[in-house]
């Protein structure tokens, strides 16, 4: 999955809830972390990991990849509520997650 196929479902009803379902996460983790397959760019692809297994590290090795942290899922659930008031409504979906990805990258 991609940054901009996450958004899209998120910003078109899709729930957290049913999300873990389809990744095999667990819901009471104290925190889902959205990571990206490394060298970082935006089309890459995302892996979601809970943070007991991550122990919070900023780059993450799993089945021989390396992925870095981007944000939290309640970072980005906030964002994505954020995204559908009033004045951000005119933002597509592309927009949104270049945004976040910029963020990521340049502020995190």
């Amino acid at each position: 999955m991609k940054l901009l196929e996450l958004v899209s479902y998120f910003r078109n009803g899709g729930s957290y809830e049913e999300f873990c379902q389809l990744q095999s996460l667990d819901q009471q983790s104290e925190v889902v972390e959205i990571y990206m397959k490394n060298p970082l760019k935006f089309d890459n692809d995302l892996k979601f990991f809970e943070i007991e297994k991550t122990e919070g590290i900023f780059e993450y090795e799993s089945d021989g990849v390396i992925y870095s942290n981007l944000f939290d899922f309640y970072y980005f659930l906030e964002a994505i509520e954020e995204s559908k008031n009033k004045q951000n409504q005119s933002f597509s979906d592309e927009e949104i997650a270049r945004l976040l990805y910029n963020y990521a990258i340049n502020d995190a």
